[in-house]
């Protein structure tokens, strides 16, 4: 790119750097007094990073509740949170399926969005992952959760608005919002749990009786078929695993089988609830 003299100013520069990344631009003054900018390094430059302007797009299908596809073709995958499915071709509606993709198809509708990514930009199906801002500024993935429509799903490293997403989640709770009043998302207990387990997001609760140590993983047992596995790398994120011990959890997720039985990943302390 060639050198910008002060009266054009970063602005000509920014227009022609892609929007979603930081622009490291260079900085550096002539003979006779006049600043030049470049996104090119100079002997004399100092770096200043500047983080350019949003872009807005326009939504091409809202696939579910928490997936849309921009015009461009990216398919996103909201940020923060899981609402439940909607029906696939071999699989039925989960409750409160369609009532979060309708809410999202009229939240969207004749309006753009702008993405905020997070520490990982994609996940392992080649899907964005952003938070949604509207034109209006709303924060869409922080909406579903307040309107009781999705729960919070945290995936680190990707923290971002974890606080705000919780503090929707407890109101949401507390009012019996959406899928809050819906008894298929009602706690169970660990001792209900069938040879068919749950399919679907599920909040089980129980005793945690041990807590065994592995070279990967971390585990709390609740009972001989049911665990749940807190992996080493995210601990720091947790209270000391210890604590847990003889208390009464809930823990929320989804049940894989293991060993015979079932366990349950959980990825951030928000997935365990101790109950009085």
């Amino acid at each position: 790119m060639t050198f910008l003299p002060n009266p054009r100013k970063i602005l000509v520069l920014l227009l022609c750097l892609p929007l979603w990344t930081y622009a490291e631009i260079y900085e550096w003054q002539d003979t006779d007094g006049h600043k030049h900018f470049s996104d090119r390094t100079h002997p004399d430059a100092k770096k200043i990073t500047l983080k350019p302007g949003y872009g807005f797009y326009k939504i091409k299908t809202v696939y579910d509740g928490d997936t849309v596809v921009l015009e461009d073709g990216r398919k996103i995958r909201l940020l923060g949170i899981n609402t439940p499915e909607v029906q696939h071709r071999d699989k039925q509606a989960d409750a409160g399926g369609n009532e979060a993709k309708q809410w999202l198809i009229h939240k969207l509708q004749n309006t753009k969005i702008r993405l905020q990514t997070d520490e990982e930009l994609t996940d392992k199906y080649k899907r964005t992952l952003a938070h949604l801002f509207t034109e209006n500024k709303e924060h869409i993935n922080l909406d579903l959760v307040k309107a009781g429509l999705a729960e919070v799903s945290i995936y680190p490293p990707n923290l971002l608005y974890t606080n705000e997403l919780l503090a929707a989640q407890r109101q949401a709770e507390q009012a019996k919002a959406g899928i809050w009043h819906r008894p298929e998302y009602a706690p169970q207990p660990v001792s209900s749990l069938s040879e068919a387990g749950h399919s679907g997001w599920t909040r089980l609760v129980g005793k945690v009786s041990n807590v065994r140590n592995t070279k990967k993983s971390v585990y709390l047992e609740f009972s001989d078929t049911f665990e749940a596995r807190i992996e080493r790398k995210w601990l720091f994120l947790f209270p000391d695993v210890n604590h847990y011990l003889r208390k009464n959890l809930e823990v929320r997720g989804w049940l894989n089988r293991n060993r015979g039985g079932f366990s349950m990943l959980l990825r951030h302390p928000s997935a365990i609830v101790e109950i009085p």
